[in-house]
This record gives structure tokens, sequence and C-alpha cells, in this order.
């Protein structure tokens, strides 16, 4: 429970107790049969009881403990499948999540006559509304594209039941809760039994989750203490020559909010800061080489949170605390195996959850094995993506951008849009010619999630040096100011 002192609701409602495979309705049995299940998960048997009771939930567990089965399966009991409208709606926030929630819920429900789709962005919509109009009771999707269908009238909420945010930490962080909150004006006043599911539940997000919930119950399955840091830790064996394409790959896939990259040398920290900004990203390097002015400017962007990524040896990232940092990044991994504790240490602070990640050549495999046995760390090993990885995910994460960007223009705006529609067609149609969309779309993707704060160094430093006299700015900057509004 949220508080240990329950309210004369709560002591109406009682905690149920658990529940075991055997004791479950027999439609659940089924459907659990279908998947093979031979016992639940604890995630099952302590959280289906309650759903099944209609309490509303924030439930604490663990990735891949079976929550998916813990929500979907009580459905069966909670959905009229003889009625064809929209009754539960599962909120995931990446593609991949969606169609992995959709092919669990396919097997589930089988013959019961439930039925469910999935919808998200970076595909088309036809098979989507096809299957809107045919009528699911079920509804697996990412808020950018249900948001879509709700404006295009291809869907409604008016029977709705069940409301359930998978993974509720990034669902309600400030990247996804703009979308929510538009949501939110389509749900229907009456009451809906609404359950959140995650790993973690930092402060703020418990803060933001009280706007979507009535008095929920909470329910923890992870570990000891409430909102507990969870620090995922992951390496990835990289070709030695390759570092730094692979970096990037990874920053690609990744796409950390906030993150410190360590490296073992000055030399490196240098090559790896040049090598992300060349590539687009807002990064700074911190080492002994640079001198007490630009350690300034750096640390100062770092105080004013305006600065994503740094790049940083062992010794100058000493003493620097970034809040709420998403992400350490081992460019090599240190021969002391302690600094391994030291640097991922820095993420996963104050219930939010970390990721540790280590790029390791063949020959620094062994430090690894000597950290994970040493501190009993579960160090996961995760295949290196590839080019088309990362071409998978940069287009589902830029046709979310530009389709909520879409949303927000007004008729005229996108009366205004039609002088272009023939160019566009033209564009797409003729090969030589694509190389224009695809220069616009990487500058569109750059803008919304890689451009710095501020301007990076070499821009400040190219303007200093700049020959033309400061008197020339002034009159230029004057002329400026004398044209009247409207002139340009």
């Amino acid at each position: 429970m949220i508080d240990s002192e329950k309210s004369d609701n709560e002591e109406q409602r009682g905690t149920p107790p658990e529940i075991t495979l055997e004791q479950l309705p027999s439609k659940l049995r089924e459907a659990a049969g279908r998947l093979k299940w031979t016992i639940l998960t604890p995630v099952q048997a302590q959280s289906i009881p309650y759903l099944l009771k209609n309490h509303d939930m924030m439930i604490q567990a663990r990735t891949g403990s079976g929550k998916t089965g813990a929500f979907l399966l009580p459905m069966l009991e909670q959905l009229d499948a003889d009625h064809d409208v929209c009754q539960a709606l599962v909120l995931v926030p990446t593609r991949e999540l969606a169609s992995q929630v959709w092919e669990e819920a396919k097997i589930l429900f089988g013959e019961n006559g439930l039925s469910s789709t999935a919808v998200y962005g970076g595909v088309g919509y036809g098979k989507q509304m096809e299957a809107l109009k045919k009528g699911v009771q079920i509804i697996v999707g990412t808020p950018g594209r249900i948001l879509d269908h709700l404006l295009r009238r291809t869907m409604n909420f008016k029977h709705l039941k069940m409301l359930i945010f998978d993974e509720a930490d990034r669902m309600l962080s400030m990247g996804f809760y703009p979308d929510m909150k538009k949501l939110q004006t389509h749900l229907p006043k009456h009451k809906i039994h609404t359950c959140m599911f995650s790993a973690t539940f930092p402060s703020s997000v418990m803060r933001v989750a009280e706007q979507f919930t009535r008095e929920p119950e909470f329910l923890n399955l992870s570990s000891e203490q409430v909102h507990v840091a969870e620090t995922q830790h992951i390496f990835y064996t990289v070709p030695g020559m390759d570092k730094d394409r692979s970096l990037v790959r990874i920053i690609e896939v990744e796409n950390p909010a906030s993150a410190i990259i360590f490296c073992n040398t000055k030399a490196n920290v240098e090559f790896v800061t040049i090598v992300l900004q060349r590539f687009g990203y807002d990064a700074d390097g911190l080492s002994a080489n640079l001198s007490q002015k630009d350690r300034e400017r750096v640390l100062q962007r770092l105080r004013k949170g305006t600065l994503r990524f740094l790049v940083a040896t062992d010794v100058a990232g000493r003493g620097i605390d970034i809040p709420e940092l998403s992400h350490v990044i081992q460019y090599e991994p240190s021969e002391d195996v302690e600094v391994y504790i030291h640097r991922s240490g820095r993420t996963g602070r104050a219930g939010a959850r970390g990721v540790a990640i280590t790029l390791v050549n063949r020959t620094e495999q062994r430090l690894i094995n000597r950290i994970a046995s040493t501190y009993d760390i579960d160090l996961q090993e995760w295949a290196l993506p590839g080019d088309a990885d990362v071409e998978r995910v940069v287009t589902e994460r830029l046709t979310a951008l530009l389709e909520a960007r879409l949303r927000e223009r007004d008729k005229l705006q996108s009366e205004r849009s039609l002088r272009f529609l023939q160019l566009a067609r033209t564009l797409t149609e003729n090969e030589d010619e694509s190389a224009i969309i695809t220069m616009l779309l990487d500058d569109y993707y750059q803008q919304q999630l890689h451009a710095p704060v501020v301007p990076p160094q070499e821009f400040q430093s190219t303007e200093k040096k700049s020959k033309k006299p400061d008197h020339t700015r002034r009159r230029r900057n004057r002329g400026r100011q004398r044209r009247k509004p409207g002139s340009d």
C-alpha cells in the first residue's frame, strides 16, 4: 500500500491473497495453458487478484517478470467479447513493446472472442484503420499514433473500462508527458480501472501518476525497498578499430537523455569529443589538457544542465555531479576493477532508472569478467547495433516527431503547405533528388534530438576569430534595429 494506514474504502476492499495457477477462473487457466505456463510468476500471483477486483494499482516489478500476462489475463474476465468496441487501452513507449504485448495478447485470448490490435508510428495507417473499423476490444499502442487516430476520429474511448500504463516511468517522463495530457482529454468521464506497471517509480513519476489515477494502491515486487534505484549493466563487444563508430550507433539506438562517457586517457577524451561533435551531438570534453577558462565553460554548462554528453577522464570527472544522469558509458574499461563501481554509480540515483554501458574489444573482455565476478554484477552482453538497426530506430523516432508536428498545424498552415505538394511528389519520385529529402529529414532530426542548447565551442571560436571589425557588426545590428516591423 502507498500508506500504511488504510482508508475506510481500502478497509472495505481488503487485501486479496495471492493466487495460484490452479485457482484462476477457467478461462484464465485455459489462456495460460496456451502459453504453456506451469506456474504463475510472483508479479502475476500477487497482482492478478487486485486486478480482478478492479483496484487501481501501481505495481513495481522488474523487466521480464511476467507483468504483461499479469494485466492481460484479467481482461478475459473484465471485458465483453460480444461488444466490438475499445474497452481496454494499453499504453507503451515503443513500437517494439507494442508488438510484443500484442503478440502475447493474440496467444492468450485465442478463441475467446476478445480481439486486439497494435497501433504505433513508423508504419502506414491503412491496416490499423482497417482493424479499428472491424472493432477490437483491446488497443495496444504508443501515445503519438493513438492521438493521430483520435484526431482522425478512427478511434474513440467512449466504452473504455481499463487503462494500462506499461513501463510507466517512461510513459510519464517529460518526453511523453505532453502527449499523455492531450490523450487524457479524450478519456471518458466515467471511472476507468487504471493500473501502472514499472521497474521503478521515482518520486517525479509518482507525482505525475496522481494526475492519471484515483487513490491507487502500491504493490512492490522488485525489491525490499520502494522506489529503489535500478541500474542496468550492459557491455558490447566491439571491433578494436571501430570503437568510435560503434559508440555513435549505440548512442543513436539508446538516445540517452544525458551521459558521462569515460575514457582512460586525455588523448581519447579529445578524440571521442571531436567524433561526437562532428556527428552533430551536443558533447564537450573535460581533461587535464583544458585551460582553466575552457574548464569553467564546460562546468558552467553542467551546472545549468545544458550539456548532454560529457566526455571525461576519471581524474577530470572527479567531484562532478550531474543530476538525473540517465547513462554512464565507458568507452574503455579501467584496469582497476573498483573504478567500474565509481563510474557506474554516477547513474541510477534518487530512484531513477540508470544504464551503465561498457565498450570492450576482445582483449578487454577479461576485465569485464573480473568485474562481474568481483562485485556479483549481472553484466549482460548485448549485440552491437548495425546500420540497419540504427536506420529502423531513427525512422520510427523521426516519424513520431513529424506526426506530432503535423498534429499541431492548424487548417491555414495545412492549406499553406499545399504549395509544396507537387515538389514533394517530384522529390520522392526522382531518385537523383532523394538526397534533398534525406538532408532535410536529417537536419530536422538533429535539431529535435541532438542540437546543443548553446552554440558549440568551434562556432564560438570562429566568431571570435572573425577579421571583420567590431564596428562593422555593430553597424549591421543598428541597421536591423532601425527596420520597421513587418519590413522583412
